[in-house]
């Protein structure tokens, strides 16, 4: 069993930055940990993830080069960094977890939301 709480989202203009925090407990060793967003009316959609180990981290085309993902084990907390937000960037984010990477994402947040206004 785990448990995700995210944190850090808000009100933030274009072009300003955010961080967004995954607070992990439970049976999380070796798991792969994701970012995923939801803006209404629309599918929930993939943002970024990274390995346990932290060496391999995939982005969304639409964040490359903007969002940055990292995390602390000791902590066992993931984060995401969002710089240079856009209008588009607005939605609900949640993280989620899986056992391994061939496996789907079966545990996941309640989601915080993010409004960039322009």
């Amino acid at each position: 069993q785990v448990q995700l709480v995210e944190s850090g989202g808000g009100l933030v203009q274009a072009g300003g930055s955010l961080r967004l925090s995954c607070a992990a407990s439970g049976r999380t060793f070796g798991t792969t940990m994701g970012w995923f967003r939801q803006a209404p009316g629309k599918e929930r959609e993939f943002v970024a993830a990274i390995s346990w180990g932290g060496g391999s981290k995939v982005y969304a085309d639409s964040v490359k080069g903007r969002f940055t993902i990292s995390k602390d084990n000791a902590k066992n907390t993931v984060y995401l960094q969002m710089n240079s937000l856009k209008p588009e960037d607005t939605a609900v984010y949640y993280c989620a977890t899986r056992p391994t990477v061939a496996a789907t994402y079966n545990y996941w947040g309640q989601g915080t939301q993010v409004t960039v206004s322009s």
